[in-house]
């Protein structure tokens, strides 16, 4: 809530509920001043003077407390009623002054908490209060030279007492109307923090919601990715066996075998991979997805849990790259690695991470490049680890192009990002082909390990 909003606020009205309990408050204040006006004019309490006859002083008793009825639902009518009566009651002497100052105060009060436009009950608060000490004023102007000549006459105190009974009189009353002045701002800021308090709550709510929804479909994004990776190389390769396996059946039945052999054992290897992810998404808490961090285009993946099942034991790491050179081999492909450097432990996710963009790059050379060999390079530097991975395809430049926007380029920069790497792909400069490589930076503790 922006703080000019905040200063627009608006109290909103009664509830039907605080609306009877006022009705029921008005009425009781009423009668309790009807009362008080029994007993003083029974005493013979005249304050202000001779006072006006019965039906007159029921008038002003009842028209000075009863619109308390309609405090909270009409502050800024109620307020200016009981002031003007209030005051015109005391022009014709009416007796009862006790009740008819508490609903006074009752009245400003309200005004201040539950004023629908804060300001202009602020100055009409103001009004209210420079009116009555405006009569006040005139008042004392009117009664002292009224004054018996014997009206101090049992004054023993150091200050001269018509003095004293000027301050004292001003002092209450500065007392009473600061008061109502100050609870009343107190409770309608009081409400407006509350109101305040409320927003942000259903402002976090949503966020949390929100939040929510985004770790879901991070969730789902990866687990869509980890479906590619693992159905699509292996298919792939089953692809290009079972198409050798069907050109020789003929000629070359011992081949054949050999195609669909391999083409069992990529099955198996894809139904083993993709039980081991299974087994992996019903152990992962997915609600423990961390926010996207500050900074980051792409979010990081979530730390992998302990391997407590057999299947999470074979989890795919840059260890079991050669089994994926391998599958190559038999789907027809001269394929390659190296590995340069003195290798070092990598965290799980990187390792993983490693794993998948050999696996994915493979995959499009089987699919789209019409390769004849493919070269995997692992290079271990001073700071950074490095994936080199290229073809003699024919690349995009010589035929139809590769679908540089597919799921597996952009799960390999999906990756690549939330590891902090970079990615380059596209045609090799010189020789034909395509080229893949990654680069991850290796933390200074990775080094030191």
């Amino acid at each position: 809530m922006s703080d000019a909003s905040f200063e627009r606020w608006r109290r909103p009205g009664p509830t039907p509920e605080q609306r009877r309990v006022d009705v029921l408050v008005g009425i009781a204040v009423a009668l309790l001043a009807m009362l008080n006006l029994t007993l003083t004019s029974s005493v013979g309490q005249f304050a202000l003077g001779h006072p006006p006859s019965w039906p007159e002083r029921i008038l002003w008793t009842v028209a000075v407390t009863l619109p308390l009825v309609g405090r909270r639902r009409w502050p800024d009518a109620v307020a200016l009623i009981v002031s003007a009566t209030f005051i015109a009651g005391q022009v014709r002497a009416a007796p009862e002054i006790q009740l008819a100052s508490g609903a006074l105060f009752c009245a400003i009060y309200t005004l201040g908490a539950w004023g629908p436009n804060h300001r202009r009950a602020s100055r009409i608060r103001l009004g209210i209060i420079a009116a009555m000490f405006t009569w006040l004023t005139i008042s004392y102007a009117i009664a002292i030279p009224h004054l018996p000549a014997d009206a101090f006459a049992d004054a023993a105190g150091p200050i001269p007492p018509l003095l004293a009974a000027v301050v004292n009189g001003v002092l209450i009353n500065v007392l009473i109307f600061g008061f109502a002045y100050f609870f009343g701002e107190t409770a309608w800021i009081a409400a407006r923090r509350e109101h305040q308090l409320e927003v942000q709550a259903e402002q976090l709510r949503a966020s949390q919601a929100e939040a929510g929804e985004r770790a879901v479909i991070r969730e789902r994004v990866r687990i869509a990715r980890e479906l590619h990776d693992v159905v699509a190389h292996h298919v792939s390769v089953m692809g290009v066996q079972a198409s050798a396996g069907r050109r020789v059946l003929d000629k070359d039945p011992a081949k054949a075998r050999a195609a669909l052999a391999a083409v069992e054992q990529s099955a198996r290897t894809a139904v083993d991979e993709l039980r081991r992810m299974l087994s992996l998404l019903r152990h992962s808490d997915v609600t423990a997805v961390p926010t996207e961090p500050a900074g980051l285009t792409e979010p990081a993946e979530p730390a992998l849990p302990a391997a407590t099942d057999p299947a999470l034991s074979t989890a795919a790491g840059i260890d079991r790259v050669e089994d994926l050179v391998t599958s190559a081999r038999e789907a027809g492909l001269e394929a390659t690695v190296g590995v340069f450097g003195e290798p070092v432990p990598l965290p799980e996710s990187l390792s993983q991470t490693a794993y998948r963009i050999v696996q994915e790059a493979i995959t499009n050379t089987l699919k789209h490049a019409a390769a004849s060999g493919i070269d995997v390079r692992i290079r271990y530097l001073a700071t950074e680890l490095e994936l080199d991975i290229a073809d003699d395809g024919r690349g995009p430049a010589s035929a139809a192009p590769i679908n540089t926007a597919g799921m597996g380029l952009i799960g390999m920069r999906e990756r690549v990002a939330a590891h902090d790497g970079v990615l380059e792909t596209g045609p090799r400069a010189t020789g034909g082909g395509f080229r893949v490589r990654a680069r991850f930076p290796l933390a200074q503790t990775v080094r030191q390990a």
